[in-house]
């Protein structure tokens, strides 16, 4: 049984997760794939803005800041 697949924006603060794809095309594609958005990659939610969008991903050692418009775009399986 696989583990169930949610969106990068329902990522809640301190919870991790491994990406599983990129729904992303073009060149917000390339750009996320920049930053590090590959798959199995893991990712953490470390805040959100007092408005919810955009919050804050660590992402192999670096902190990115994404919109829930972009990060909606990446499949993620959540890790214990």
């Amino acid at each position: 049984m696989s583990s169930p697949k949610l969106p990068l924006s329902n990522v809640r603060v301190g919870q991790r997760a491994a990406v599983a794809n990129l729904e992303a095309s073009g060149p917000m594609r390339r750009r996320l794939m920049d930053l590090g958005l590959t798959a199995g990659a893991q990712v953490e939610c470390l805040h959100r803005s007092p408005w919810g969008d955009p919050a804050a991903y660590a992402i192999r050692g670096a902190v990115i800041a994404l919109r829930d418009c972009d990060s909606a775009k990446i499949s993620v399986i959540p890790l214990p």
